[in-house]
């Protein structure tokens, strides 16, 4: 999904540098307050992002000037909401861009847009969504982590078909183009995420109970004193 450097005409490039930043520095607030009122959090947000970095790098070529790879920021958004993983998403795309050559300066915009905005607000509202409908966490987790990772190629193929668009067809010829090539790499790979992103999730339920409980995203069985 990482836009190579250069790939994207300066125009696009600009307006999506444009459309992110205002996250970004929404963002930044919203890590401000929950370091601030809860300094014990920043251990699991640097996992959040450490876990972001390290899936989104596992990455395999894909349609000209992109490429294709989990994105692992549906966990960090459920954790934190997607203001933050705005900020922590942006963080691993500019070591990627700076350190692996993994997208670019100038696409750093469009590729945060897609990964560490549009990626995120849709794992927040998912998995919200099935906490009300249905109740049971690990399905909401599992789909948060996998339409999050679809979406976020969805959106990739908007920004590519919008700034090349086809010769025959224009923008739909050219993003149905775009979108079924991702589909087949990224369809896997959405559903394997999701699964990892549930065994994850097991694993902070066993070993950080007290930081998801002041997430107030578990709550812990009340103790009964028996009497003797």
């Amino acid at each position: 999904m990482h836009i190579m450097e250069g790939f994207l005409p300066p125009g696009w490039a600009v307006f999506w540098w444009i459309v992110a930043l205002p996250f970004f520095i929404l963002g930044l607030r919203s890590l401000t307050r929950i370091t601030k009122a809860n300094p014990e959090l920043k251990l699991l947000l640097a996992l959040a992002g450490a876990f972001t970095f390290v899936l989104s790098a596992l990455k395999m070529p894909s349609v000209s000037g992109s490429c294709a790879h989990p994105t692992g920021t549906g966990l960090g958004a459920v954790l934190f909401g997607p203001l933050a993983m705005s900020v922590l998403g942006s963080l691993v795309l500019l070591f990627q861009a700076l350190l692996l050559a993994h997208g670019g300066l100038t696409t750093l915009g469009a590729n945060a847009f897609s990964m560490a905005i549009a990626g995120p607000f849709a794992a927040y509202w998912i998995y919200h969504l099935m906490m009300r409908l249905s109740g049971k966490q690990k399905i909401a987790i599992f789909l948060a982590a996998a339409l999050a990772d679809l979406l976020t190629y969805v959106i990739t193929s908007i920004q590519l078909a919008l700034a090349f668009p086809a010769p025959a067809g224009g923008f739909v010829a050219s993003f149905v183009k775009f979108a079924g090539i991702f589909a087949v790499t990224q369809v896997p790979l959405a559903i394997s995420e999701g699964l990892l992103t549930v065994l994850v999730w097991n694993w902070l339920q066993s070993y950080t109970p007290q930081e998801l409980e002041l997430l107030k995203l578990i709550k812990r069985e009340p103790q009964t004193n028996e009497s003797i």
